[in-house]
């Protein structure tokens, strides 16, 4: 069909179940590899590729599909669509990972609970029914969540994902103040960061202007009195307010700067 179409097909494309084929064939000739893993939309490739191998070398081999994971919309989650989900914590954070599975749907999670989590069936099925009594606790997404991230990151990494939701979404303070400096980079990977020194009397509108959070001039003192700034999830209006140790500069030495909803700047205090 698709090649009979007006749009065709790319000659890497036809040649594709071939290729993926041949890399079975190598990795079983060079590494024993036995077994191919992927989607149950590879399995076409994954055939090809038993064939092959079992037909140059006679030896048993496998395939193993699992079932596809889409996004909300019904998209295939991964590196070509760019909304690949990772172990890797570089790429992405615990509590990236956390937030991904605490959004599911209703639709999709008792499925995810059964797939990502070791819990027994007979629990899964009491968390459900929880949840059709109280659905407004979001149940089984937040189990789904902490199980995935405790199997992936460790119970630290489960810790760290609840730290950043509370800091993030529930403007904790105190949340804020065990933070370390990694989860506050992973917590706002695209916030600009800046260090400076506390200098006696500095207030609000000093901060800002050092941070390059507002603009020079009477615009961006009005975005102060107008409410458009908040510190460490607590808003100011007074441009004049003095900082104080403890309010607005927690006891790990850092400030969470908001201008507006979403522009959120580091501040890192030296030699405090």
């Amino acid at each position: 069909a698709r090649l009979r179409s007006p749009e065709g097909m790319s000659l890497a494309e036809f040649l594709y179940p071939a290729l993926q084929a041949y890399d079975f064939l190598h990795l079983h000739r060079h590494h024993g590899c036995r077994i191919q893993l992927g989607g149950a939309d590879q399995m076409g490739n994954i055939m090809s590729g038993y064939e092959l191998v079992t037909k140059m070398t006679g030896t048993d081999v496998f395939g193993i599909t699992v079932p596809l994971i889409t996004s909300t919309t019904g998209d295939k989650l991964g590196k070509t669509a760019g909304n690949a989900v990772w172990l890797n914590r570089d790429k992405t954070s615990p509590f990236e990972l956390y937030q991904f599975f605490v959004r599911q749907q209703d639709n999709v999670v008792e499925k995810y609970l059964k797939l990502f989590t070791f819990l027994p069936l007979e629990e899964i099925d009491h968390v459900m029914k929880m949840h059709a009594k109280e659905p407004e606790k979001w149940g089984p997404q937040k189990r789904l969540a902490a199980e995935v991230t405790k199997l992936v990151h460790g119970r630290e990494g489960l810790e760290s994902a609840k730290r950043c939701t509370k800091a993030l979404y529930y403007s904790s303070v105190e949340a804020l103040e065990e933070m370390s400096d990694q989860e506050l980079q992973e917590l706002f990977r695209q916030a600009p960061s800046a260090e400076l020194m506390l200098e006696p009397g500095m207030n609000v509108l000093d901060l800002c202007r050092k941070a390059n959070a507002i603009p020079d001039g009477p615009s961006g003192y009005q975005k102060i009195t107008d409410g458009g700034v908040s510190i460490n999830g607590i808003r100011v209006t007074n441009p004049e307010t003095v900082l104080i140790l403890g309010q607005h500069i927690l006891k790990n030495g850092v400030s969470l700067l908001r201008v507006g909803k979403k522009n959120y700047y580091i501040i890192k205090w030296l030699q405090l």
